[in-house]
């Protein structure tokens, strides 16, 4: 299995997908690197918005650098 692209600490955002519309945009730190399967790896992150948890798969994030390179 490759390795996580993402660390603990580090900020990423969130990419929504068709099927993520109640999942609040923006920026979420990585809070920990969780298993995953073969293709993709998750992750716990905490939103910097309203402070919950969430699980996102590795292809649903963009590090921090791409967010402010993208602005």
């Amino acid at each position: 299995m490759a390795p996580h692209k993402f660390t603990v600490g580090q900020d990423v955002e969130f990419l929504p997908g068709p099927w993520d519309t109640n999942i609040p945009r923006g920026t979420y730190t990585i809070t920990r690197a969780l298993p995953g399967d073969s293709t993709d790896r998750t992750y716990r992150a905490r939103s910097s918005k309203d402070g919950l948890e969430r699980v996102f798969r590795e292809n649903q994030l963009r590090s921090g650098s791409d967010v402010f390179a993208a602005r």
